[in-house]
């Protein structure tokens, strides 16, 4: 199971092309022909927001994610 943050945006397959949405929102912020195109469009969202970005395959399973904030559990200084 994947802890998803609020402020994380998803690249998901949509019939005809990529779209970027927000965690938790109903509606895509943006639809583009290109996978390509949607991860550098949601890349900028995520490190504006100090978020995570999520890329799905087409079967709609997370096919990478990359965080761009703080990270949760940050490693001790041992």
């Amino acid at each position: 199971m994947v802890l998803m943050i609020k402020n994380s945006r998803h690249v998901v397959p949509r019939q005809g092309g990529w779209a970027v949405k927000k965690s938790g929102a109903s509606r895509a912020s943006k639809v583009f022909d290109t996978q390509e195109d949607a991860i550098t469009y949601g890349r900028s969202q995520a490190k504006k927001e100090s978020g995570e970005l999520y890329v799905h395959r087409k079967d709609g399973t997370i096919l990478k994610r990359d965080s761009y904030g703080h990270a949760p559990n940050p490693p001790s200084n041992r």
